[in-house]
């Protein structure tokens, strides 16, 4: 199959982007190297650096013809689509709709999307089913739903298959450890250099963490499967970004201690996803547990730093 992978320079996309490739599709990688890494882009994929909003998008679909996409590029800073939320409505909104109108223009089929399900479904009691009623805190979270929208919306109109996938808090290799995303990799690089990181708030705030290796599987799950819709990736388990911080000491043996600062606007409390639709339809669930899934990313971020 001819699949183009947005975001395929990143940290999510250049994963699905290997798996792709070791299954024996035709990859072309769109990126603007914004946030992602030219080393993360397989050999075998056609590179092409360009942003998504970039009317030249359509010389891809033209050349490469593709029969699916792999949405991963996105503005996925929570805070800075809160700081910026026009920047965030343009990458997020006006990029999708660059790239689903190319693919009615050429012919694509089926769009594979990269949803986030805790920043759509807001503040949330226990984990949350598909069905839960979406009320977004923060820019970001507006933007992937609007995208959501937009695909039921072109499904209907133009017949484009689509799924949804919206992804827990997903870590592992590659994650960005620079910015203000990616808490796992924020505290692995900090530690590891002996730097004391900073726990937003106090730290009572909950994630749902996903394993990026699970996040490829259910993926493959859903294109293997041909299943439509909208779906949660997730564990289902909380952990508390306290917790998340004695893991990660504790694998790296660091010695800093718990300093908590403030609070960040656009944060949520409680965040973690039921993905027994995904299981039922897919036979998709994680396989790495959290302990396991911190250790690959310590040892990642290890030889990064060597």
């Amino acid at each position: 199959m001819r699949i183009l992978v947005t975001g395929g320079a990143g940290f999510i996309g250049s994963h699905v982007t290997d798996r792709l490739i070791a299954e024996g599709h035709e990859v072309g990688v769109v990126d603007n190297l914004s946030t992602g890494k030219k080393k993360n882009v397989n050999r075998e994929a056609t590179f092409y650096k360009m942003d998504i909003l970039s009317p030249r998008i359509e010389r891809v679909f033209k050349k490469l013809r593709p029969e699916l996409i792999s949405h991963h590029a996105a503005q996925m800073d929570v805070r800075r689509s809160v700081a910026d939320p026009l920047f965030d409505a343009q990458v997020n909104i006006l990029g999708l709709l660059n790239i689903l109108e190319n693919s009615i223009k050429y012919g694509t089929k089926r769009i594979v999307f990269a949803s986030s399900g805790g920043a759509i479904y807001g503040e949330q009691e226990s984990p949350v089913s598909e069905d839960h009623s979406t009320h977004p805190q923060s820019p970001y979270g507006v933007s992937k739903l609007c995208g959501e929208y937009y695909l039921h919306y072109y499904h209907k109109t133009y017949g484009l298959e689509y799924t949804s996938l919206r992804y827990a808090n997903v870590y592992g290799p590659r994650q960005d450890p620079f910015g203000e995303a990616g808490v796992v990799a924020i505290f692995s690089q900090r530690m590891l250099r002996g730097e004391q990181p900073i726990i937003n708030g106090n730290g009572m705030q909950t994630r749902d963490y996903v394993y990026v290796g699970d996040v490829v599987e259910a993926h493959m799950a859903v294109l293997n499967g041909h299943l439509h819709g909208i779906f949660n990736v997730g564990t289902g388990r909380e952990t508390t970004v306290n917790q998340l911080f004695r893991h990660i000491m504790s694998i790296t043996e660091a010695q800093v201690k718990e300093v908590h600062g403030p609070e960040r606007r656009g944060e949520q409390f409680r965040s973690c996803l039921n993905a027994s639709r995904l299981h039922k339809q897919a036979d998709w669930e994680p396989k790495v547990s959290l302990l396991d899934g911190l250790k690959y990313t310590v040892d990642y971020f290890r030889e990064v730093l060597k």
